[in-house]
């Protein structure tokens, strides 16, 4: 959006909101005296170190020192920029963001489009619901009368009816002086290459507006009333709508409750709105995908358990199986997932029907734990009591479990995983710590390369590295670029005396760190032996990391190796000043999340950039 936020709104904002209710749907917060607590999001730690304060309307972190209001929350939490931070905060309360001294005329314009969007796709659900009142949406209502929908629920939804006609759509939003390259635009008619003719998308279809959080239509489901294909048919991607992140369900759902505990996912739209009509007013569906990783983000940033609703046929175990996939990367301490495979045959729709609420609850509440369903996968169609079965069992297990984050869950499961496997808790963590590094080389393989690449396409990186240099690196490719700076350092210390005052050219890559460290030591120190300099280390983590890399040989000539370092901190530079200010903060965030501490010069640095940001809005 175009223009900057006015600060007296920003402070209104903050006074409306509290930061206790922002916070506590992310973390899980006890009350502790007149403040609450819990583990904090931004490092990992057993003990709770976070507090939140209703009266001060602050948070404040005793272990890393992370602190700030609701919306610098927002921001550092979610990884959200200023502007969309501030808007989510206004989409809580459901009010606008205004703007103040627009002068950019491609952001007007960009704004412009958009509210024009969201006015048009709102016309159109008007339009829908009014065709339903009508004659001719009497086999509508029969259908949605046939489905137990009440008058109340099918106006929650908003549900409407698409007429039968070629061109009802378009001409009722034509007569509104609405040009049919918008109504194409934003999924509502359909253009032919060949004739060149448009004509509406949606055709006697009873129609579902989808919503965004605030409420505001930017997509429509259609479905079919008989036995035509496709049975369901949805809006195509637009300015204002990504299937891959949108949730059918989710606004209503919050609607009744802004306090949910849990959310139900479901396969289509009846599904949602069958529940809703039986008293379930958490369930939520995928818009004709798979559950992506940005589905289950927008759902922890409102829930901690989300149950995975399926068919119990074979297709609706493959379903199951990509769903675990997505969510175990996204199962930090505190979030739950479970699995609820419905009988065959049956969907959400049926069996609550059949059923009733209480009995469909009763098998929400019973669901698989991850945990469970995990076991059970690996262990399909293998023998536990040979021991080719029990290691293709364990591997599989030790697989998923290289996706899910440190914490309890990952111990709590390694632990299971050895009393299923026979297995000692040790060796298994063992061939984990493995799998973890083997990831890792890989990756570090493939950044490598890449770098190549860039520094390939780099004339200036070219001449300033010497042919010998170039031939070290083709040698060495699972090094990452400052790993190499690493080990030119440690073999050579005195080179430290050529780098930059400043490490703004540094990367926040696994190897920074140590890098980091080095540096500041041989500067202080004024070391000259590679001996030494491992003899300081020595016992400590980053001794082993010093010694492995004190193994590589340079396989360069002394003469040449200040080129060659040079050389990478001038391309680390190069790359530095490539990315963004948005893209150093996400990064600096995400290090800090890893629950690697930043340094001083860090702080200040993110500091620098939180107010860089907003200043640019």
């Amino acid at each position: 959006m175009a223009g900057q936020i006015p600060q007296r709104f920003i402070d209104d904002l903050l006074g409306r909101v509290d930061v206790v209710e922002v916070v506590g749907e992310r973390v899980q917060l006890k009350k502790a005296g007149r403040n609450f607590s819990g583990l904090c999001p931004f490092h990992q730690e057993k003990t709770p170190s976070f507090t939140v304060s209703a009266d001060k309307q602050f948070y404040h972190c005793f272990g890393c020192g992370a602190n700030g209001n609701a919306l610098r929350f927002l921001m550092e939490y979610d990884k959200l920029p200023f502007p969309e931070a501030v808007e989510q905060l206004a989409g809580r309360l459901g009010i606008e963001v205004p703007r103040e001294g627009a002068d950019d005329p491609r952001a007007q314009q960009r704004d412009k489009k958009r509210k024009e969007g969201v006015n048009l796709l709102e016309l159109a659900a008007s339009f829908y619901r009014e065709r339903l009142k009508m004659q001719e949406g009497q086999p509508a209502q029969r259908y949605l009368l046939g489905r137990g929908l009440s008058d109340d629920v099918i106006k929650t939804y908003g549900i409407g009816y698409a007429p039968a006609g070629w061109e009802a759509l378009k001409q009722h939003l034509s007569e509104r002086g609405i040009g049919e390259p918008v109504q194409v635009e934003y999924g509502l008619l359909i253009h032919r290459e060949d004739t060149g003719r448009t004509y509406d998308r949606f055709r006697d279809r009873v129609m579902f507006p989808i919503r965004d959080l605030r409420g505001r239509t930017i997509a429509f489901g259609g479905r079919v009333m008989g036995d035509d294909q496709p049975k369901y048919l949805n809006s195509p991607e637009t300015p204002v709508f990504h299937k891959g992140r949108e949730l059918y369900g989710l606004y209503e759902a919050r609607q009744v409750s802004n306090k949910l505990e849990q959310l139900v996912m479901v396969e289509g739209y009846m599904d949602v709105v069958a529940l809703a009509q039986y008293g379930i007013h958490n369930a939520v569906a995928t818009l004709g995908t798979a559950t992506t990783e940005d589905h289950l983000t927008r759902l922890f940033r409102l829930v901690s358990r989300v149950v995975f609703c399926f068919d119990g046929d074979r297709a609706g175990r493959q379903a199951a199986s990509r769903a675990l996939e997505t969510a175990l990367p996204q199962m930090i301490d505190g979030r739950e997932a479970r699995f609820l495979f419905l009988p065959e045959g049956d969907d959400p729709d049926t069996l609550v029907r059949r059923e009733g609420t209480q009995a469909f609850q009763d098998r929400v509440t019973c669901a698989m734990p991850l945990s469970e369903f995990l076991f059970e996968q690996a262990a399909q169609g293998r023998d536990l009591k040979t021991v080719e079965g029990r290691e293709r069992f364990a591997s599989q297990v030790l697989e998923a479990l290289n996706k899910v984050p440190e914490g309890m869950l990952k111990s709590l499961l390694l632990e299971s995983l050895a009393q299923r496997s026979g297995l000692a808790q040790e060796q298994l963590k063992v061939l984990l710590e493995k799998r973890a590094q083997a990831t890792q080389r890989h990756s570090s393989q493939r950044q490598a390369e890449q770098v190549e690449a860039d520094s390939a396409s780099s004339a200036k990186l070219g001449a300033v590295l010497t042919a010998p240099a170039q031939l070290s690196r083709s040698r060495s490719q699972a090094l990452s670029p400052v790993g190499r700076i690493v080990q030119l350092l440690l073999h050579e210390p005195n080179l430290v005396a050529t780098l930059p005052d400043h490490l703004e050219w540094l990367p926040e890559d696994d190897d920074a760190p140590l890098c980091r460290e080095l540096i500041a030591l041989l500067k202080a120190g004024r070391y000259r032996s590679p001996q030494v300099v491992l003899a300081h280390f020595q016992g400590s983590q980053q001794g082993h990391a010093l010694a492995a890399f004190a193994k590589r040989e340079l396989l360069i000539p002394k003469a040449d190796r200040e080129a060659e370092l040079n050389g990478w901190v001038e391309h680390l530079q190069y790359v530095q000043r490539q990315r963004s200010p948005h893209e150093e903060y996400t990064a600096l965030l995400a290090q800090e999340r890893a629950g690697k501490k930043l340094d001083k010069e860090q702080r200040q640095r993110l500091a620098s950039l939180v107010m860089e940001l907003a200043q640019r809005q």
